[in-house]
């Protein structure tokens, strides 16, 4: 079993950047595929982005791409979400997912372990 633990959120203005970290626990960690989805407010959670247990496979939803960056460091269990260019619409509870996927997937119920969530804020 893998827990994950989310971090990095927080308030910026449009066009600033933040980091997301994704703390992971569980010896089987580098076994898991990794994804960002977000929940904005009174909206469905969407899939953000998500990446390989290699890291050799990202995807990135199309309203991020050339913005966000998601990598992966083994070594240290975590997860990383580079977000550039933010925008308001960028404005949500972000969270990180796993699974044991030989592929990686775009849907929310392709993933068994949640955190708890980061609040992202972009002012205008």
């Amino acid at each position: 079993q893998v827990q994950l633990v989310e971090s990095g959120g927080g308030l910026v203005q449009t066009g600033g950047s933040l980091r997301l970290s994704c703390v992971a626990s569980g010896r089987t960690w580098v076994s898991y595929t990794i994804a960002w989805f977000r929940q904005a407010a009174g909206k469905e959670r969407e899939f953000v982005s998500a990446i390989s247990r290699n890291g050799s496979t990202r995807q990135y939803a199309d309203f991020v791409k050339g913005r966000f960056t998601i990598s992966r460091d083994n070594a240290k269990n975590t997860v990383y979400l580079q977000m550039n260019q933010l925008k308001p619409e960028d404005t949500a509870v972000y969270y990180c997912a796993g699974n044991a996927l030989r592929i990686v997937q775009t849907f929310s119920t392709a993933y068994d372990y949640w955190g708890q969530g980061t609040q992202v804020a972009v002012s205008s």
